[in-house]
C-alpha cells in the first residue's frame, strides 16, 4: 500500500459513517439544530460538499465537478443561521453532490504521483494543511468531525446511538 492507498482508505471509510448516519433522517429532520446555535446537518451537509470542492480544486486545479449555480453563496457561513427549508436541498439532493465530489476527489488523488503529496499547500490554507497530502486528508477528517455533531442531533429527535 502506498500513501495514496491509504488516504483513499480514510477517505471511503468516513463515507459509511456519513452513510449510516444520514440514512434514516428525513429532509425536514436535516433542518433540527441539536441546541439553539448550533448549525443543522443541512447546512453542515452543504459546507462540507462546498468546502471539498474548493480545497480540492486549490491543490488539482479544475479538477472537481461543478457545483449547481449559488451553491457556495447557499452555504456561506452568514447563512448557517436559516430554519427555512426552502433554502435548503433535499437529502437526495446532498447525498448525490457529497458523491460526485467525493468522486472528484477520488480520482483527483487517483491521478496525483505520490510524490506531489509532499509539497507545500497553496498558501491561503497552508495554515491549516501544510501539504498536498494534508488537504486530501483534512477530508475524511472534516466530515468526522461534522458527524460528531450529527450524532448528538440523532440523540436529541430520539434516535439511539449507532456507534
Amino acid at each position: 500500500m502506498n500513501a495514496n492507498d491509504a488516504i483513499r482508505h480514510s477517505i471511503t471509510g468516513s463515507d459509511k459513517v456519513v452513510s449510516a448516519y444520514l440514512g434514516d433522517l428525513t429532509d425536514a429532520e436535516l433542518l433540527a439544530r441539536p441546541v439553539p446555535g448550533a448549525n443543522h446537518i443541512a447546512w453542515q451537509l452543504g459546507h462540507l460538499i462546498q468546502a471539498e470542492h474548493d480545497l480540492i480544486n486549490m491543490v488539482c486545479p479544475n479538477s472537481m465537478p461543478a457545483l449547481p449555480e449559488g451553491f457556495k453563496d447557499q452555504y456561506a457561513k452568514e447563512k448557517a443561521s436559516v430554519d427555512d427549508p426552502k433554502a435548503f436541498h433535499t437529502k437526495a439532493e446532498y447525498v448525490k453532490l457529497m458523491a460526485e465530489q467525493r468522486a472528484g476527489t477520488l480520482a483527483a488523488l487517483a491521478k496525483l504521483p505520490e510524490a506531489e503529496l509532499d509539497k507545500d499547500a497553496p498558501e491561503p490554507i497552508r495554515a491549516y494543511c501544510g501539504k498536498v497530502a494534508d488537504v486530501f486528508l483534512m477530508q475524511p477528517s472534516h466530515v468526522m468531525m461534522h458527524a460528531g455533531q450529527w450524532a448528538v442531533t440523532r440523540r436529541k429527535l430520539g434516535r439511539k446511538p449507532m456507534f
